[in-house]
């Protein structure tokens, strides 16, 4: 489903001054798509740029057994496939919709235009490309580091941020590939954090009880990731002002 692109909320648009979102305005499409959504896998051309403006898009590492971790996840406060602005490019992973998500998507060869004639969309694109590389760090350190429950906690508050809402509806199988973990691994993290008042959990949906206590249990990933965004992409929005 696709229509032409109203007024949502994008960081990445939101920090482009007015006479250089003009170059790409015309040439957005809201798309609203269903969890599950194939984007790209690993080698395909990245031909659309998506800018969500709710919901969760996770780039996934995929192993030649078939074995999956989520390393990095996209949401309002990002885009999937920016660099292709710069040059065509293909895509290193499995980009995945893991919750319903309404975005702006642009073609890659529309956005490349309008990079060369803006140096603002250039700069957005630089540090948006550090700040995917911060996260990308911080995700592997936290997978080699941390534990699983400690991992579940961040991801579902990064979810919390980006959906606007309490419930999460997320499959046994996607919370397993996000994690790198087995199924009955997932059951016995959600059931612990359940029987602790902190979720609610059956089969495909999470609600969301005690945000304070999902903090307190998640690991130091969670907020030095949301810093490294902020950090990195509100000097351009500072730069509009």
């Amino acid at each position: 489903m696709q229509r032409r692109s109203p007024d949502l909320p994008n960081s990445l648009l939101e920090a482009l001054p007015p006479e250089d979102h003009a170059l790409i305005a015309p040439h957005l499409l809201q798309v609203d798509m269903e969890r599950g959504r194939l984007l790209y896998d690993p080698g395909d051309p990245v031909d659309y740029v998506y800018f969500p403006h709710d919901g969760v898009i996770s780039l996934l590492t995929l192993m030649e057994s078939g074995a999956a971790i989520e390393s990095i996840t996209i949401g309002p406060e990002g885009a999937l496939g920016l660099a292709a602005a710069v040059a065509p490019r293909q895509s290193l992973g499995r980009a995945l919709v893991q919750t319903p998500l309404h975005a702006s998507r642009i073609s890659a060869e529309r956005l490349h235009e309008a990079w060369l004639r803006s140096p603002a969309l250039r700069l957005l694109v630089d540090r948006h490309g550090e700040a995917l590389l911060g996260h990308a760090m911080q995700s592997a350190a936290c997978n080699a580091l941390h534990s699983v429950e400690a991992r579940f906690c961040r991801w579902l508050l990064t979810c919390h941020d980006r959906v606007n809402a309490d419930r999460v509806a997320l499959t046994q199988e996607f919370f397993a590939d996000m994690l790198g973990v087995q199924r009955t691994t997932v059951t016995a993290v959600a059931r612990s954090l359940q029987a602790r008042g902190a979720i609610r959990y059956r089969r495909g949906v999470v609600d969301i009880v005690d945000r304070a206590g999902l903090e307190a249990l998640s690991c130091e990933c969670y907020g030095a990731i949301r810093e490294t965004y902020a950090r990195l992409l509100d000097p351009a929005t500072g730069a509009r002002r």
